[in-house]
């Protein structure tokens, strides 16, 4: 699709999400777009929703729940749980997601969270997970190169909530992707982000 088509989408399907996380889904982007993670980590199956209104929005996303999920396989053995990290990631992807959709250029990066509660668990017999975020603020600082998200979110299991995320947070950077991995590029060590 078109650059100016995937800015003004309010959905997309799991065949669109794949073909973003692989940067293919854009034919004619302006610039380096952060990626979603692919399999197994990409942990959205659609986007059923993006609004946006000035520097606030929302964006809610589902998952279909397969029986055998590779976190099932190992997570833990004897008593089978999705890992409540992976849902805070999950909402993550989908504030880094809402980024790009806003014209946000370079990679994406977790930037933290505020108060995070679990008051309940995905079972490999629940049958879908949904995410809702509101975006608190997203902001866009040209001259550095940045734009970071801030959203509340919710996640809930077959319609019963058992996630509250308070400010989580994401930036998208120009200029930090390493590429030619596993060969070493100026970018190949982590730390702290200088843009």
């Amino acid at each position: 699709m078109k650059y100016k088509e995937f800015l003004e989408r309010t959905q997309f399907d799991k065949i669109e999400l794949l073909a973003f996380s692989q940067g293919n889904l854009i034919e004619d982007p302006p610039g380096e777009i952060a990626k979603l993670p692919a399999p197994p980590f990409l942990l959205i199956d659609r986007i059923t929703l993006i609004e946006k209104q000035g520097r606030k929005g929302r964006i809610v996303a589902e998952k279909d729940i397969l029986i055998d999920e590779w976190f099932f396989q190992c997570h833990f053995r004897d008593d089978p749980v999705m890992p409540g990290s992976l849902g805070i990631d999950a909402i993550w992807q989908l504030i880094g997601f809402f980024c790009c959709t806003n014209g946000a250029i370079g990679s994406g990066r977790a930037l933290g969270a505020g108060e995070i509660e679990f008051n309940g668990q995905v079972r490999p017999y629940n049958k879908k997970i949904e995410y809702q975020i509101d975006i608190l603020r997203y902001s866009e600082l040209k001259e550095q190169g940045v734009a970071i998200a801030v959203g509340d979110a919710k996640l809930l299991v077959d319609g019963e909530l058992i996630y509250t995320i308070k400010k989580a947070r994401v930036g998208i950077f120009k200029d930090i992707a390493y590429r030619n991995y596993p060969l070493k590029t100026k970018h190949h060590l982590g730390g702290i982000l200088k843009t």
